[in-house]
């Protein structure tokens, strides 16, 4: 089954065409970037013009990548939300076009959900060329952490021989209550002048910081221990920077980074003092020990042995060696997508919409976006 993927939620424009949810013949992602980077971070209404001015583009060229014929697609599986509702419209409104003119079944899928199934799909193509041996098992507690999200899952599946498909089944164990981490990422980022996306270039800058040198302190949740919170650690940012030199400092880099246009993080760090990559050193270290540490006590509590990461801040490389580290000592298997399908993309739209067609889930012209669509209960 060739299945088109159309994934429009946030600031990312992209399709891809995959093969039985588990082969990618073409991923094409467009960013904005450059659109919202002087705001950063993103403006709904610019996004949703992006992505009318590039949907049909990007569809063409994952069609061309794939080698395929829009006559040759035999689905279409399009995100319906959760995220900003003008750009979950535009891929919506354009995926239940295609599906109509071709005459194929069309079907939605959480965003969230698609996420989880990077996790499988890349699991399945290491699988198939032998770049591993190990089977991405279920039940799992899985971590979806990005820009607009963080939030813990139970993912389990039961075999259904009736439809010879797994039911896919997903109960929330915890989430932010305010910031999700790739947004703090982002925050912390803009008020030091270090430039957008903020999670990348606090990853590249952080490692030439000493972390212990700002001592940032562990997050206390009254209630549920496997929710999260990011506030009270932008905040403690705030308090170190305001009224510093560390302020002035970011001022001066603000007025370079407008003067020289878009910099690499090498360029930027140039603009920084020892004290500036400590903090971002510290902040990361804080940010990501506490997403191991509930994702840990998440994994104890449901005892379970498999713990996926997706999401924007899965390509974090402290988070990634963080999690190697705890999954060796405690016996753990810890599963990543590639940064290719662990930001958004269009791949694991498809993926997640081929074990639901394969269901007999199916949708009609009445399927609209909703931007806060939940997932699991």
């Amino acid at each position: 089954m060739l299945i088109l993927g159309i994934e429009s939620s946030c600031d990312e424009t992209a399709a891809a065409v995959v093969e039985n949810g588990e082969r990618i013949l073409s991923s094409i992602v467009a960013s904005q970037v450059l659109t919202h980077e002087k705001y950063g971070g993103v403006v709904p209404e610019l996004a949703s013009r992006e992505h009318l001015r590039r949907i049909v583009p990007v569809v063409d060229e994952a069609l061309k990548k794939a080698n395929v014929s829009l006559a040759e697609i035999e689905a279409v599986a399009v995100t319906e939300g959760p995220g900003l509702i003008g750009s979950l419209l535009v891929g919506l409104v354009y995926g239940k076009a295609v599906a109509l003119s071709l005459g194929k079944p069309l079907v939605g899928v959480n965003h969230l959900e698609g996420h989880i199934h990077a996790v499988m799909l890349e699991n399945k193509m290491a699988l198939a060329t032998g770049r591993t041996t190990e089977q991405a098992r279920t039940p799992a507690v899985t971590l979806v952490v990005s820009g607009g999200h963080t939030v813990l899952y139970h993912v389990d599946s039961a075999p259904n021989t009736a439809l010879a498909a797994p039911l896919f089944t997903y109960r929330r164990l915890g989430q932010t209550r305010d910031d999700a981490a790739g947004e703090a990422f982002d925050k912390v980022a803009k008020l030091l002048a270090l430039g957008y996306p903020g999670g990348p270039v606090i990853d590249s800058l952080a490692r030439f910081g000493n972390s212990s040198a700002v001592e940032f302190g562990r997050i206390k949740m009254k209630g549920n221990q496997l929710d999260f919170s990011f506030s009270g650690l932008k905040t403690a940012a705030l308090y170190r920077v305001r009224g510093t030199a560390l302020a002035a400092e970011a001022e001066q880099r603000r007025a370079w980074r407008k003067s020289a246009g878009r910099a690499t993080a090498d360029e930027v760090r140039v603009h920084c003092s020892q004290a500036t990559l400590d903090l971002v050193a510290g902040f990361q270290n804080a940010v990501v020990a506490d997403l191991v540490e509930r994702t840990l006590a998440a994994a104890a509590r449901e005892r379970v042995e498999t713990i996926f990461v997706s999401g924007g801040v899965a390509c974090n490389s402290l988070l990634r060696e963080r999690f190697g580290e705890a999954g060796r000592r405690n016996r753990l298997s810890v599963f990543f997508p590639p940064p290719s399908l662990s930001t958004d993309n269009a791949a694991m739209i498809a993926a997640a919409g081929y074990h639901k067609l394969r269901r007999g889930e199916r949708a009609d012209a009445s399927l609209t976006a909703h931007a806060s669509l939940p997932l699991g209960v």
